[in-house]
């Protein structure tokens, strides 16, 4: 990917061409999340995505929240074969079996990652590295960080998380700022993550 902006369009290239990728780009993509839900949502989404477009996935949202009941962790982790037996006949996810049990797995291994960090949020945002470690947008696939956000993910049993999946997910939850330059919405991220209120530990 481009680190700077071609053509009219000021936004990020990989955003170009469909009006809800484009809706993504503009009020989503980068902007600081401290929603659990949203957080834990994101995880699964990304594993979702490994080996195909994030369009396919966002043009799917809407039918995995309804299948994943809305993403809440606690309700996901009460899932059993039943479940994924329904979830494999569902045509608006994507129906591939491992990535589903996965997603139910990790769910299981949350509450344990709540009672040891407080909550998800603040563990993630425990990884947010400094910007110099990506000095330039949207050339990089994994990084330092990621690396580690998704080695203590494994060590504590979470699935499908490996460094560029969590790489994908700092970008897209505000951890990181990859819009490009010169991309409108690259100055309104700095100033929402410059706003943001860290989730911290538990006191």
């Amino acid at each position: 990917m481009s680190d700077a902006v071609t053509g009219d369009d000021p936004r990020c290239p990989w955003a170009l061409g469909s009006p809800s990728m484009e809706d993504y780009h503009d009020t989503e993509w980068g902007f600081p999340v401290g929603s659990d839900v949203r957080l834990f949502e994101k995880l699964c989404l990304e594993a979702f995505q490994s080996g195909l477009s994030w369009r396919t996935i966002l043009d799917k949202r809407e039918g995995f929240r309804r299948a994943f009941a809305g993403f809440d962790p606690t309700a996901v982790a009460t899932f059993g074969p039943d479940d994924v037996e329904r979830l494999m006949g569902d045509a608006s996810i994507v129906r591939n079996r491992a990535k589903i049990e996965a997603a139910i797995h990790n769910a299981g291994r949350y509450a344990d990652l709540v009672e040891q960090e407080g909550s998800l949020a603040a563990f993630v945002w425990g990884f947010e590295p400094d910007p110099t470690e990506v000095p330039e947008p949207q050339t990089m696939s994994t990084s330092p960080s990621s690396t580690r956000l998704a080695k203590e993910l494994k060590k504590r049993g979470w699935r499908f998380v490996g460094p560029t999946t969590a790489f994908a997910f700092m970008q897209s939850m505000g951890l990181v700022n990859d819009h490009v330059h010169g991309c409108p919405a690259r100055a309104t991220v700095a100033d929402a993550l410059a706003a943001f209120d860290r989730p911290g530990p538990p006191s």
